[in-house]
């Protein structure tokens, strides 16, 4: 006997299916510079702090890691600046005896930066004890954006060994949410939001006639910003009861270039009342953005201007190549709505990128990614070019998720996927929604790549 909750479930991805995913980026909370060369050691330097500075104090976590040792270095000395909108906020030395410098920072109205804690008689770099953390206070992440820190490296191994590094930089995100009111073709109001996991959005249009929004973010396409940029992620609300601008699925625009399916993706389970369309644009993506733009462009803007049109494409199988395009990858899932506490079925086909034709005995590595961290990893052999993996994530593992393929077919090519883990909802919610409604509903958790 079916339950309700499946029945349900069943007859709404019986009507439509579209794509829907979310992911962080710059909005993970976390920048990493990889492999840098200090004194004939590979260091990387990680900075994480939280998306919003809504509470009396937060913190940011600054860590070098020795690559060869995957340990921490010792005796670090960091000068940090800290930008935003090409303003400096501060510049300051700071030590870190394990090689994790934590700062406590308390976001203020006052006009000055005050540091509190201890300096040493050498660089006067700043550094915390138990009983006097370090913390600074001040107008710092007062508003939404772009920030960027500048690092260098002071001293390594001995606190007295002072060398010179080059300026490094990572890039950090505090959201931003903005409210816009558009009219719609029958000239009433229709509130929508928009949400930012990189830089302020501006420029808000909904064109009732040409069935698109459009919306402005300042971008820098120089190869240095770009290198360390891992996700750009917005996302566009409106009420699910806007019905002139519901559909299956939605095509994506930045520049005027169509983006893949993967970038973009319907939300209809994270807010009650509100439909959420995802643009994301992994590092790939940004670069085949700017190939493009090069074909037609002397010089590169300063922005990105991205549209949304109504679509009718459905989802699955989705599609994402490999970099070079030698391989494709099919894959779907089943349960179609991925739950936590309910094993997931992936389903996927290893494929020849030119004659797609699946390849058998294909090597793989399968591995999921959420918040910046692998929480699962297995190797494989799909024998007859198809094969599955089977994962069950947790309570506390909802939200995105980005499925990768590592090392295909021993090549060391990768691509990747995205998708949302949603928290369990009721039937009777459910219920309510589709007798309220009175029409199509449409079931939203897919990603898809490649057009």
């Amino acid at each position: 006997m079916i339950s309700l909750k499946k029945f349900v479930i069943f007859g709404l991805i019986s009507c439509l299916l579209f794509p829907a995913s979310s992911v962080y980026g710059h909005g993970f909370g976390l920048d990493t510079i990889s492999s840098i060369n200090i004194e004939g050691k590979k260091l990387s330097i990680s900075v994480e702090m939280p998306l919003t500075f809504e509470n009396d104090q937060e913190q940011i976590t600054i860590t070098a890691t020795e690559d060869a040792t995957k340990e921490n270095a010792k005796n670090v000395t960091f000068l940090i600046g800290l930008f935003h909108e090409n303003e400096m906020i501060f510049r300051n030395y700071f030590f870190a005896e394990d090689g994790v410098l934590q700062i406590k920072v308390n976001p203020t109205q006052e006009d000055e930066i005050t540091i509190h804690g201890e300096q040493d008689s050498l660089l006067g770099a700043w550094h915390g004890t138990e009983s006097n953390p370090l913390e600074i206070t001040g107008p710092l992440f007062n508003s939404s954006g772009l920030y960027n820190f500048e690092i260098e490296i002071r001293t390594i191994d001995e606190p007295t060994n002072i060398i010179e590094s080059g300026i490094y930089n990572a890039d950090l995100s505090v959201i931003e949410t903005v409210s816009f009111t558009q009219k719609d073709s029958k000239n009433n109001d229709v509130d929508f939001r928009s949400k930012s996991y990189f830089d302020t959005i501006s420029n808000f249009n909904y064109d009732y006639e040409a069935n698109q929004v459009t919306f402005e973010m300042p971008f820098d396409w120089s190869e240095k910003q770009m290198s360390h940029v891992s996700v750009v992620h917005v996302e566009t609300h409106f009420p699910k009861e806007f019905v002139e601008f519901l559909a299956p699925s939605y095509s994506g625009y930045v520049n005027g270039i169509e983006l893949f399916k993967s970038s973009v993706s319907v939300d209809d389970y994270t807010e009650d009342d509100e439909r959420i369309v995802h643009f994301v644009l992994l590092q790939d993506h940004l670069r085949y953005l700017k190939n493009e733009m090069k074909k037609d462009l002397s010089e590169f803007p300063e922005n990105m201007t991205f549209t949304i049109s109504m679509s009718t494409d459905k989802a699955f199988p989705l599609e994402a190549y490999t970099k070079s395009e030698d391989f494709k990858i099919n894959l779907s899932w089943d349960p179609m709505v991925v739950e936590p506490d309910v094993a997931t079925n992936f389903i996927f086909t290893i494929r020849d990128g030119r004659t797609n034709e699946p390849l058998r005995s294909s090597d793989y590595t399968f591995v999921i990614i959420q918040n910046g961290k692998e929480i699962h990893r297995v190797s494989g052999l799909a024998q007859v070019g198809g094969e599955f993996e089977k994962f069950t994530f947790t309570e506390d593992q909802t939200g995105p998720a980005i499925i990768k393929f590592e090392n295909i077919r021993n090549t060391g090519q990768e691509t990747e996927f995205v998708l949302v883990v949603v928290p369990e909802f009721g039937t009777i919610a459910l219920l309510i929604l589709v007798i309220s409604t009175m029409s199509i509903i449409f079931v939203t958790r897919r990603n898809q790549l490649f057009i």
